[in-house]
């Protein structure tokens, strides 16, 4: 998932002192136009950037992602996954995509990267696909799956299921990390505290939606970009390697865990930026 006091802060005090002061001789006075902040440009068609989170996440999981994109004059949009199923979920997902105008970098971590392979099948508006830490499956293929291609998970040991009231009656299934192992399995490097709160605040993801099979994949005809989790616990490094070259995605490795988002954002935010200028506008 640095607050100093912004210019623009100042410049508001400025000029409400000036108010204050009014036709008595105000002791402040509105700077020069060449001293005030400067608003990033951004082209009518620049791309929106829209990140999607995975299992065990919220959208503040993009936090310091979205800081860094925003200070770069992007639009960015992370909408929060319900994490029920992958046809349900991607079916949300292109619904906020067909609520974007113009052209869309859409970015998935983990889960999500399969919920973005599906939503963007047939989105002419989606021109670049980012996976971070992700899954990419092929048609038929379900994170399950793909995270069982190759050892080197540890996540099964370090889950609990929990159960909910399906709306027909019955009960559900869903996954949670252990709290006590949440730190060591998907965010090894953060802060002890940032650790613990991630934890209370994860969302569960339903066992189906693990278990679904994808019936869409955009990277086939989509251009793709990867960030490898080098220390990655949940998904395999190797099975995040192997689908980045399946999918031709232009490729980098950042020694980090599952929540790089959280852990590097500034590599993540670096690759989001390559997809983003390869991006022409009116294209």
């Amino acid at each position: 998932m640095n607050s100093p006091v912004s210019r623009r802060t100042v410049t508001t005090s400025l000029l409400a002192g000036a108010a204050v002061l009014g036709t008595a001789g105000a002791a402040f006075s509105a700077p020069a136009a060449a001293d005030r902040p400067r608003r990033p440009h951004r082209h009518p068609d620049t791309p929106t950037v829209v990140l999607i989170h995975g299992a065990f996440a919220d959208a503040s999981s993009w936090t310091g992602v979205v800081e860094r994109l925003q200070r770069q004059g992007h639009r960015v949009l992370a909408p929060a996954l319900p994490l029920r199923g992958l046809a349900s979920d991607a079916a949300y997902i292109r619904s906020v995509l067909d609520s974007v105008t113009g052209p869309i970098v859409l970015v998935g971590h983990s889960y999500g990267g399969a919920v973005i392979s599906q939503a963007a099948a047939g989105a002419r508006q989606v021109e670049a696909l980012v996976y971070i830490a992700a899954f990419v499956p092929e048609i038929g293929e379900s994170a399950l799956q793909l995270t069982d291609k190759f050892p080197g998970s540890t996540l099964g040991q370090a889950t609990a299921t929990q159960y909910y009231p399906l709306p027909g009656g019955g009960q559900g299934a869903e996954l949670v990390i252990k709290r006590e192992l949440f730190r060591e399995q998907f965010a090894a490097g953060v802060p002890v505290r940032t650790a613990q709160v991630m934890a209370a605040g994860q969302r569960p993801i339903t066992l189906a939606a693990l278990q679904e099979p994808a019936t869409a994949a955009a990277w086939q005809n989509i251009p793709s970009w990867y960030l490898v989790a080098s220390e990655d616990r949940n998904i395999p490094p190797a099975a995040e390697r192997w689908m980045a070259e399946r999918a031709r995605a232009h490729t980098v490795t950042v020694r980090a865990p599952h929540a790089v988002s959280v852990t590097d954002p500034g590599p993540v935010s670096d690759l989001i930026l390559r997809a983003v200028r390869s991006v022409r506008p009116g294209r």
